[in-house]
């Protein structure tokens, strides 16, 4: 018989890192709240016959924002075979909240208390035995990160979905409440016992999605019996919840003997006096920054002469071997008789425009290895506790930190995690800033005109400022967004900081291997079809094959060249590539591969050292100015398309989509067209 099993428990708390161990799926782990933003699936791998739900992370059944919405609507409304809720040992008090509102909906549930090593190595004592009494249902405690306690957890929830064992009542509201509730479960006509009952406590609550969904008639005489409630006390909602933390309380105190109850300096407690610290956190953030892109990018690593970095190192290896397949594949075809246009097509379009984006693939590894460690660390975290203080003054809270950053991965898990915000003005600000950071894609870009027209530190220099670049243009348009368009007020920030932790291995390469995995999707896919068509219209006209500067291309670049003018890009090649960046950002390198042609295995290696051969003719194009304009304007103007999607669904409106797009559009154009012109000056 087939089961489905969710896991539901506080962010941060290790579900997902449970996930991927019960089903060998590869979900992202990140060690800050709001990784997950959807409900994901898999199937257990040693009983095809259960289904494992990865639910977004939730505080409570009384959902604020969109992602605790997904979650409490699965759980309720789905009514799966049985939860798994995964509580955080070192967070017990906490955690145990949303264990008794879980509880309170009768629906079959195991608990499993997580991270025992760090329980253990706090000298702390829990008594399993005594919380699977005082809950009413079995209570296992697991290590999720390392595997251990999987198997009996497993065994425990397969056997409460086969025997469909529903939690007992716990006894934990005062005389008052529990009137009102059986009061209220008379009232209401539709549904079984177990969702009238927790229906009332919804509606004792104040839960005003649960009110919304009743009837005509039932909402009169709910109303009487909370207004005669009231009377008693004056805040039902904060009752219930004092009643329930006083349960816990009574829990803890007979489950869990701590060896020390007062305060004792973590680690995290003294390294956050200094990454956190009001004076040297955006230092020391920005100096962390730059020796990451110095690990990626840098020709000169550890200020060695000519000692490349690991992603350069990388990246030598991979444009080598493109380069024998490249000649391989030329010679296989010359000697085969191939016409002319043939040996175009392949190695001129196919080969050069996938394998210019290839070759920074070694590149975008190294780059989001590096910032998984720092995500799966904590430390990311407490740089969004830190960006609050700045983003409070624009007009944001630090938790919008998140979705941005994450956008220096990919735009559209970003764009989803916008739901963990809890405003709608936040949402939608955050969402309208996200493409500006520099997500994988746009990398090749900056890598191709850094290793074309600068040279050196200057490279690293140029990388780490580009990046800096759409944080800042981020923070200045919601300052505007807020100023001009959303005029509410900030909204507060409250977000758990987790302790700090060395991130397993198996996280980091999972990380890693999804945007390699994305890129080459990408080159096999998007990228392939693109390089043909630009062959195709860079190689014809109406009267068929002809020279670049007479093609359909030309045609087009030329036509849409003028607005471009002003920002330093009279080339129409230049404004071919950004249109052909639309479908996917890597389509610029592509593009710029077959439209200027010079890309060889050895031009690259060689003109990544000295700046001067990777793409040769971009030089008669672009100066210093306009090359720094250019990768502006990509990096802040409308996203691929596929992003533009996941706009468009999380917005929830066509209007706010193009006025988003409108103002990255606008925002864009002004500035490439300040960074040129002021850059003119000093050329």
């Amino acid at each position: 018989m087939a089961y489905t099993i969710a896991l539901a428990g506080n962010p941060n708390c290790g579900k997902t890192t449970l996930f991927n161990e019960l089903t060998g799926s590869k979900q992202h782990v990140g060690n800050w709240p709001g990784v997950t933003v959807d409900k994901k699936d898999g199937t257990y791998k040693k009983d095809k016959n259960v289904t494992i739900l990865d639910l977004p992370g939730t505080y409570s059944l009384s959902p604020y924002s969109a992602e605790e919405i997904v979650a409490r609507d699965y759980i309720v409304k789905e009514r799966q075979d049985a939860v798994i809720n995964i509580v955080d040992g070192t967070s017990m008090e906490r955690n145990l909240y949303l264990t008794i509102q879980i509880l309170e909906t009768q629906i079959p549930t195991v608990v499993a208390i997580n991270m025992m090593d760090e329980v253990e190595a706090k000298g702390d004592k829990i008594d399993f035995r005594k919380l699977s009494e005082k809950f009413g249902v079995p209570v296992v405690p697991i290590q999720a990160r390392n595997g251990k306690g999987l198997t009996e957890l497993m065994g425990a929830a397969t056997e409460a979905a086969k025997a469909h064992n529903r939690p007992k009542p716990l006894q934990l509201f005062d005389k008052d409440i529990e009137n009102s509730i059986e009061a209220i479960k008379q009232m209401l006509v539709s549904g079984t016992d177990d969702e009238k009952e927790w229906k009332a406590i919804k509606l004792v609550e104040g839960d005003e999605i649960v009110q919304e969904t009743l009837t005509k008639q039932e909402k009169p005489r709910v109303s009487q019996i909370l207004a005669r409630l009231d009377e008693v006390c004056e805040d039902s909602e904060a009752r219930v919840a004092d009643l329930r933390y006083q349960y816990i309380g009574k829990v803890i105190k007979d489950a869990v003997k701590k060896k020390n109850n007062d305060h004792v300096e973590t680690r995290s407690d003294k390294l956050d006096k200094i990454l956190t610290n009001r004076i040297l956190a955006l230092p020391i953030f920005a100096l962390v920054m730059y020796l990451i892109f110095a690990c990626t990018f840098s020709e000169n690593f550890l200020f060695i002469p000519e000692f490349p970095s690991p992603g350069v190192w990388l990246q030598s290896l991979v444009e080598t071997g493109w380069g024998a397949i490249t000649d391989g594949l030329n010679n296989l075809l010359s000697n085969a008789g191939a016409s002319e246009w043939i040996l175009s097509l392949v190695i001129d379009g196919i080969l050069e425009g996938v394998g210019a984006v290839a070759s920074f693939l070694p590149l975008v590894l190294v780059l989001f290895l590096l910032l998984s460690f720092l995500e799966d660390s904590g430390y990311m975290a407490r740089v969004a506790f830190v960006m609050d203080r700045l983003f409070r003054r624009f007009g944001l809270s630090g938790k919008s930190f998140i979705p941005l950053l994450m956008g220096f991965g990919c735009s559209v898990p970003a764009l989803m995690a916008s739901r963990t915000l809890d405003s709608d003005k936040d949402r939608k600000i955050t969402m309208m800033i996200t493409p500006f950071m520099s997500c994988g894609a746009k990398v090749p870009i900056y890598c191709m005109f850094a290793a074309t027209l600068f040279s050196g530190y200057n490279q690293t220099l140029i990388l780490f400022s580009i990046y800096m670049l759409g944080l800042v243009v981020a923070v200045l348009g919601a300052l505007l967004l807020n100023k001009f368009v959303f005029r509410s007020e900030a909204s507060t920030f409250i977000m758990e900081l987790p302790q700090y932790r060395i991130p397993t291995l198996r996280s980091v390469l999972i990380h890693g291997w999804e945007k390699i995995k994305g890129f080459a999707i990408k080159a096999g896919t998007v990228i392939f079809g693109s390089t043909i068509l630009i062959w195709l219209l860079s190689n014809f006209n109406i009267n068929g094959m002809c020279e670049m500067e007479d093609s359909f291309l030309a045609s087009i670049g030329n036509a849409v060249k003028i607005i471009f003018v002003p920002l330093g890009f009279s080339d129409w090649r230049a404004s071919v590539g950004i249109c052909t960046g639309w479908i996917a950002k890597e389509n610029i390198v592509s593009t710029f591969g077959q439209l200027f042609g010079g890309i060889t295995d050895e031009s690259i290696i060689e003109g990544i050292s000295d700046g001067s051969k990777a793409l040769p003719e971009i030089r008669d194009v672009f100066n210093g100015a306009s090359a720094y304009a250019y990768m502006a304007f990509n990096l802040l103007c409308m996203p691929c398309f596929a992003a533009v999607g996941a706009i468009r669904r999380e917005m929830g409106s066509m209007k706010w989509t193009l006025r988003t797009i409108l103002f990255q559009m606008a925002t864009a154009y002004v500035a490439a067209f300040i960074i040129y012109q002021v850059g003119m000056l000093f050329i």
